[in-house]
């Protein structure tokens, strides 16, 4: 029997905020811990994923991490499917920031800033939170199928405030820029993934990994500083438990601006790598730190790539 992935997620977001906290939490908890046991072969990447930002574990502390890191996806999925339900006070409540100068000295003086994200924590949450309490939010969001899918997505996006502009159409880049340029706003992009077969090379966490050029490229083009991002879960407590109505909410830590190279006798590719490598080395303490928030479970390391493929990818970017 095929399950139609898209009524199935439409059904998700319109009930589960009617289901009780404490049996959604156990249900979605079961979920993780099942595909875990199975190990599918997204679990399988996740794990051998963690083996190389986590060399220092043995087999069993890694798979323990990767059930940990199931169990965080999950919760990403849980959290996605309720936070239309949420009041912006529980918003509020669920969200700490670190390091938040790095963005609002910008913001505060008129400009945008382009913002590195990896898949960590809750980035929709995330986005959520940052357009009534810091500026409104500008992104792009990944081509799904089937296209209802991906229509569902958009349209959760944007009743959360976010502004989402889709992946691949042709003016992209070019709606990104113009957002950035007219400044106040901030513009995430989850980059931890060469979505666009158009990215950079990079050193991450001792291995070479392929991620976008997107936010360094924005960065110079539309002349905006480039701040790295990791988002992770932190269990909460007290007060700021009952008022967030969950047990866990999440830590947005904004790490200094990736400064321009002053050589002015690099091209804008040569630049874009230098910066892309600005933020990888930033968001890699993240992964290190909180490995079980990383939720990549798909191929982002160059040696577990198709080797005629990516040399292909190459070619096509000039780099052969």
């Amino acid at each position: 029997m095929r399950i139609d992935v898209a009524r199935l997620y439409t059904f998700a977001w319109r009930h589960a905020p009617k289901v009780p906290e404490p049996l959604l939490r156990a249900v979605f908890t079961a979920v993780a811990d099942l595909t875990w046991l199975r190990r599918t072969e997204g679990v399988r990447r996740l794990e051998a994923n963690y083996a190389r930002v986590r060399p220092d574990l043995d087999p069993p502390e890694l798979r323990r991490l990767t059930r940990a890191g199931m169990r965080s996806y999950m919760r990403y999925f849980r959290e996605a499917f309720t936070l239309q339900g949420s009041t912006p006070e529980q918003i509020a409540a669920r969200v700490r920031l670190e390091g938040y100068e790095h963005v609002s000295g910008p913001v505060g003086d008129g400009l945008s800033v382009s913002l590195a994200l990896a898949h960590l924590g809750n980035w929709d949450l995330a986005g959520a939170y940052a357009t009534p309490h810091i500026a409104p939010v500008l992104t792009v969001a990944e081509r799904l199928q089937p296209e209802e899918l991906f229509v569902e997505f958009v349209e959760f996006r944007r009743s959360l405030g976010i502004d989402v502009l889709p992946l691949g159409d042709p003016d992209v880049f070019r709606n990104l820029v113009r957002g950035a340029t007219k400044g106040g706003c901030i513009v995430p992009l989850l980059a931890d993934r060469d979505l666009a077969a158009t990215g950079v090379e990079v050193d991450l966490c001792g291995h070479r990994a392929r991620v976008a050029a997107g936010p360094a490229t924005l960065a110079l083009v539309a002349k905006v500083p480039l701040v790295p991002v990791g988002i992770t879960y932190e269990r909460l407590t007290g007060e700021r438990r009952r008022a967030a109505g969950t047990p866990w909410g999440i830590v947005i830590r904004f790490y200094s601006a990736v400064p321009v190279p002053d050589d002015s006798g690099l091209r804008r590719h040569e630049l874009v790598a230098r910066m892309t490598q600005g933020w990888v080395d930033a968001v890699a303490r993240t992964l290190q730190e909180s490995t079980q928030d990383w939720h990549m479970l798909q191929r982002v390391f160059v040696d577990d790539l198709d080797a005629a493929r990516y040399a292909r990818t190459q070619a096509e970017a000039g780099e052969r």
